[in-house]
């Protein structure tokens, strides 16, 4: 499938950029320029769900620059394969693998095309897995790294290291990641490493947690563990689901590192590689924050982000070969800065009034609903640790005939705080991009086309990289005469079987192994199951004509 639209020189986004923020990039780019080097690494941070409100909301919050401002370099457009508004699965397999996708898929190619522009999927190509930029980096030797503030086996950070057809596959996402051998995996996610009974548990029994550590990772669980590891592969799981929100962390879950500390954690730990690195890193819950129309939890999580680009920065400027993309997967919220009460009152309305009502907040929405008593007796208290003190006889009234607390509480905060929201969902318009370091891109481009800037830098076509990572396994082991089988006696896991005369290979799925007799051969990629098919690496066919 060809993306037609591609890259736009927008002349009416640079114009809207600052003055001083424009001037900083070109000055960065002559500097660039006279000491031009291959590019070595690259990281490309997603935060999630972050529409342009967000950013500004964020930035009068703090009182000062963002470190994304400087980096300030164009638009990116948004929309899947299916809709003007997509969904994180397949905007993350977009950014990843620079194919546009539909609902829910994770890595793997659409079965519907609608949207303008795009060239029609045939059924044969429907679901299949394609490769991301992370696989790319690790073929080349390169040391490779993913991160996020929810589950690691989250929609986006997903879309860098798995392919299934449906991102709530959590397990499947746990078991491809493992097998990936990616040096550094920091987030949440730990119950769909694990058997249990629990949501995203494995009800396969088996127990990735040991195989992680059986690969020779050091696992992590706590702040000071990850600070403390000096080892070259890294696992932590600090949360069975995600982690706390960057507000309320010291009060809930003080345990737990921030976003900035696994990064440069990260960047201290893959940059050791003299071959260099991939890193993927998500601040995830500026869109969770958003879909609850939360202005607090936006603010802290954006600003949470921003202090991750400080530390990617702080590495990329100390040197000539890195680069930094930064860039929202799509917008949530409809959040504006302005809403029915100031109509008339817009044009006098001071800053003071849209962000003294959140200053009051000590947490989140999520935080301070954490403390509400199952009888609700303590819900003013819970209301002034959401920054709404001196509550009116009205704002009472309306919290006690309430049957959604949580909707209540962000509604009368926004109310104070003169913030509109249109929408609890996703929201189609083009979000800004941030980058920096050699051959930066800027201008306006599709999601897809920064999988290929990626993959460019680091020296790699993905198209060549599909052709190698995945091939269809039933019509290649065909072609050189073996016969195919599929065994689906464990339904959660099942295994492609290979025959060819004496020799019998067995592929399960999801890991990066095929066993023949007694001895397990190690491949290049992962072995996937999506739409009935099996899809392997082109090296598995190879390999098993040279051993058979």
């Amino acid at each position: 499938m060809k993306n037609i639209g591609k890259k736009i020189v927008s002349v009416a986004l640079i114009g809207s950029l600052t003055a001083g923020s424009f001037a900083f990039a070109a000055r960065e780019e002559a500097k660039q320029e006279k000491k031009q080097k291959p590019i070595k690494n690259v990281i490309m941070m997603v935060m999630d769900g972050t529409s342009a409100g967000a950013t500004t909301l964020a930035r009068w919050y703090k009182g000062e620059p963002l470190a994304l401002d400087e980096m300030a370099s164009g638009a990116v457009r948004t929309y899947s394969a299916e809709s003007a508004i997509t969904d994180s699965a397949p905007a993350a397999t977009a950014l990843a693998t620079g194919f546009k996708s539909n609902d829910k898929y994770i890595g793997v190619l659409p079965s519907v095309v609608n949207s303008p522009g795009l060239q029609p999927i045939s059924k044969e190509q429907a679901l299949k897995p394609v490769a991301n930029v992370l696989e790319g980096a690790e073929l080349l030797g390169k040391s490779t790294g993913i991160i996020a503030t929810a589950a690691i086996q989250h929609a986006t950070p997903a879309g860098f290291s798995a392919h299934v057809p449906h991102r709530n596959m959590f397990p499947d996402i746990a078991e491809q990641q493992v097998y990936q051998n990616i040096e550094v995996v920091l987030g949440g996610g730990k119950e769909a490493l694990l058997p249990g009974n629990g949501k995203n548990n494995r009800k396969d029994n088996e127990n990735m947690l040991e195989v992680i550590k059986k690969k020779g990772y050091d696992v992590v669980e706590t702040r000071e563990e990850l600070l403390r590891s000096k080892s070259n592969k890294i696992w932590g799981v600090f949360a069975d689901d995600a982690l706390a929100q960057d507000m309320n962390r010291p009060y809930t879950r003080p345990n737990e590192p921030t976003l900035a500390e696994m990064t440069k954690k990260a960047i201290d730990t893959l940059s050791k590689d003299k071959d260099g690195f991939f890193l993927f890193v998500e601040g995830s819950q500026p869109d969770w924050a958003a879909h609850a129309n939360d202005p607090v939890g936006i603010i802290s999580e954006v600003l949470a982000f921003d202090k991750a680009v400080e530390e990617a920065l702080a590495f990329a400027k100390k040197r000539n070969d890195t680069l930094v993309i930064a860039v929202s997967d799509h917008g949530n919220s409809g959040i504006t800065i302005g809403n029915r009460n100031t109509d008339q009152s817009y044009p006098e309305t001071p800053v003071s009034a849209y962000i003294d009502p959140l200053k009051k907040a000590k947490m989140t929405l999520d935080g301070a609903m954490s403390q509400l008593k199952e009888d609700k007796s303590n819900l003013e208290e819970v209301a002034r640790l959401y920054g709404l003190d001196s509550l009116t006889a009205d704002e009472k009234k309306r919290l006690s005939e309430s049957t959604d607390i949580r909707k209540t509480l962000a509604e009368l905060l926004a109310a104070r705080a003169n913030l509109g929201f249109t929408t609890g969902g996703h929201t189609g318009e083009d979000v800004f991009l941030y980058t920096y370091g050699p051959n930066r891109p800027i201008g306006t481009f599709e999601n897809t086309d920064l999988a290929h800037i990626m993959a460019k830098a680091l020296g790699f076509d993905l198209k060549d990289l599909n052709k190698r990572l995945f091939v269809n396994a039933k019509k290649e082991f065909e072609a050189i005469g073996a016969a195919v089988a599929i065994d689906q006696t464990d339904a959660k896991n099942p295994v492609l079987i290979v025959k060819k005369g004496d020799t019998t290979a067995k592929l399960p799925v999801n890991k990066n192994i095929m066993m023949i007799g007694n001895k397990t051969y190690e491949l290049e990629g992962l072995v996937v199951y999506s739409a009935d098919q099996f899809w392997v690496p082109k090296q598995t066919i190879k390999l098993f004509k040279k051993i058979q």
